[in-house]
C-alpha cells in the first residue's frame, strides 16, 4: 500500500480519504513514488460572467476539491483513471501528442477527442498534455499513470472543470519537471477549456482553483488575469452555496449567446467611439483601443449612460451584425448569422457588474452587510435580464430575501448562471437560517439542496503530497 512520506502543513481531512481511495483502486507501480495534487472548486461571490469582459471578480475556493495522483513510468502511453460511482479509464500513446515531429495543434487535438468520444472528463484531463506540448514545447518521452478522484460536485456551478484541469496540470508539471508561474498555469488550463473542450469560459475559475487562499476572496481583474490580492473574509461574515438542483454548464447556448452579445456590444461602442478597427479573420476584428484597453468592463456606467446607451440596439440578427460590423474581438466564440442576439442587456451587465464588484470589495472592510447583500441581489437581477437565471434559482433568492432576520443578507446566482449554485452572504453562525431555507426549498421542490460551506487552499499553496509504497 502507498503511504504519505512527504506532506504539507495543511493537514486536510480529505487527503486521507484520497490516499485510501488510491490504495483501493490504483494500479501504480509499487517501486516508484507517486505525487498527489489537490485543487478546490470555487464559489463565485461576485463578478461571474463579467470576467470575459475584463471585470473585477471576487472568488472563494471551497472546501470540496479534486485530487490527481501521477506516477511516471518507462512506457509509451498516458493512462488516466477517474473514480466516482464507478471507474472510468482512458489511454493514449505518446505518439498521439505529435504530428510530423511537431506538437499537435489544438484544433486537431479537439478533433482527436471528438473522434474518440470517451467522455467529457477525458478532454479536461488529457487535454493538459496537448496544451503543454503546443504552448510550451514540452516533449513527453516517458509514459505516466494518473488517478483522479473528486469531491467537487459536477454541474452545480462551482467549477468542477477548473479543479480537474488545475489538479492534473500541476501533477503533470511536478512529474515532468515543468516550471510554470502560477498565473500562467491557470491561463494554460483556461486554454484547455476554451480550445480543446470548447467551453468559452473566462479565467477566474482556474485562477481561484490554483491561486486561491483559504478563508479569503481572490480579487482578480480579468484583463486577462491580474490578481489584485486576497480579501480577508471578516470574522463575522460567512459565505454559503446552495445548489438549485438544476444542472449548470458554460458550454450551453444561453451562456455563449450572452457572451457573444456582450462582445457585439463592445464592438458597436468602439464604432461609436470612432476607434480604429481592422478585420483580422473570419468574423474576428482587432480594435486599437487606448481608452478601454479592449475591455468592456472598463467603460464606466456614467460614460455608458451619457455616450452609448442610446446607440445600442436591444438585439440584432447575426447576419446584420456581421454585414455592418464584420465581427467581434472574441477569439473563442463566433456570431451565427442565423441567430438573433440580445446586445443591450449583456453589455450593461458587464459594465454595471464591474462597478458593483468594486463597491462590494469596499464593503467587505465595513459592517454594512445589508448594502453588500443588495449588490448581490442586483447582480442576480442583471443575470435575469440576460436570461441566465432559472425559476429554482430565483426561488432561492426569494427565500434569502425573506430570511434577513436569520442573518442572511444577500444572494446571487453564480458562474455562468442557468442553474447551479446560489451564493449567499450571511452573518457568521447562520447555519440554522440556511437549514430552514434548505428545508423550505426541499418541501417546495422535492429537491434536497447540496450545501457548500467552508474554504480550502488553492492548488499552488497545497503543493504536493508524496507517496511511497510500504509493506502492508
Amino acid at each position: 500500500m502507498f503511504t504519505i512520506v512527504e506532506d504539507n502543513s495543511f493537514k486536510l481531512n480529505d487527503v486521507d480519504w484520497f490516499v485510501e481511495t488510491l490504495n483501493a483502486h490504483s494500479s501504480f507501480d509499487r517501486g516508484r513514488d507517486v505525487s498527489v495534487t489537490r485543487a478546490p472548486g470555487r464559489l463565485d461571490v461576485m463578478g461571474g460572467i463579467a470576467d470575459y469582459s475584463g471585470s473585477l471578480v471576487l472568488e472563494m475556493p471551497i472546501a470540496e476539491a479534486t485530487f490527481a495522483a501521477i506516477q511516471k513510468n518507462s512506457g509509451d502511453k498516458i493512462e488516466i483513471a477517474t473514480i466516482d460511482e464507478h471507474t472510468s479509464t482512458f489511454a493514449m500513446p505518446l505518439a498521439d501528442l505529435v504530428r510530423d515531429d511537431q506538437p499537435l495543434d489544438l484544433a486537431s487535438a479537439k478533433d482527436y477527442f471528438a473522434k474518440r468520444n470517451e467522455g467529457d472528463w477525458v478532454r479536461y484531463a488529457a487535454g493538459v498534455f496537448f496544451v503543454l506540448g503546443k504552448e510550451l514545447g514540452v516533449r513527453f518521452h516517458e509514459g505516466a499513470k494518473i488517478l483522479i478522484a473528486s469531491r467537487v460536485p459536477i454541474g452545480k456551478g462551482v467549477s468542477s472543470s477548473a479543479a480537474l484541469e488545475v489538479s492534473v496540470m500541476q501533477a503533470v508539471c511536478y512529474a515532468y519537471d515543468v516550471n510554470i508561474e502560477p498565473r500562467d498555469l491557470a491561463l494554460l488550463c483556461q486554454k484547455v477549456e476554451n480550445r480543446i473542450v470548447g467551453a468559452a469560459c473566462g479565467v477566474m475559475d482556474q485562477i481561484t482553483s490554483h491561486c486561491g487562499e483559504a478563508g479569503k476572496l481572490t480579487a482578480l481583474v480579468c484583463q486577462p488575469a491580474e490578481i489584485r490580492g486576497w480579501i480577508e473574509i471578516p470574522n463575522d461574515v460567512e459565505f454559503w452555496g446552495i445548489d438549485s438542483g438544476v444542472r449548470h454548464g458554460v458550454s450551453g447556448s444561453d451562456y455563449s449567446s450572452v457572451r457573444i452579445g456582450a462582445f457585439m456590444g463592445y464592438r458597436i461602442i468602439a464604432e461609436v467611439e470612432g476607434l480604429d478597427i481592422r478585420e483580422v479573420g473570419d468574423g474576428l476584428v482587432d480594435i486599437d483601443d487606448a481608452r478601454w484597453q479592449g475591455y468592456l468592463a472598463n467603460v464606466t456606467p456614467n460614460d455608458y449612460e451619457k455616450e452609448f446607451r442610446n446607440k445600442l440596439p436591444g438585439a440584432m440578427n447575426g447576419q446584420e451584425f456581421l454585414s455592418r460590423y464584420r465581427g467581434t474581438t472574441d477569439p473563442v466564440t463566433s456570431v451565427d448569422p442565423k441567430k438573433t442576439y440580445a446586445i443591450k442587456a449583456p453589455t450593461e451587465h458587464a459594465i454595471y457588474e464591474n462597478s458593483r464588484v468594486h463597491r462590494f470589495a469596499e464593503l467587505m472592510t465595513t459592517d454594512r452587510l445589508d448594502d453588500a447583500g443588495e449588490l448581490m441581489f442586483t447582480s442576480h437581477e442583471s443575470y435575469k435580464a440576460c436570461g441566465l437565471t432559472e425559476p429554482r434559482t430565483d426561488r432561492i433568492i426569494e427565500l434569502v430575501r425573506a430570511s434577513r432576520n436569520e442573518g442572511l443578507f444577500g444572494a446571487r446566482i453564480t458562474g455562468g448562471g442557468s442553474g447551479g449554485a446560489v451564493a449567499v452572504l450571511a452573518r457568521r453562525g447562520s447555519r440554522s437560517g440556511i437549514d430552514q431555507l434548505a428545508a423550505q426549498y426541499e418541501k417546495e421542490t422535492a429537491e434536497k439542496p447540496y450545501i457548500f460551506y467552508g474554504s480550502s487552499p488553492g492548488c499552488r499553496l497545497f503543493g504536493r503530497v508524496r507517496l511511497q509504497s510500504v509493506e502492508a
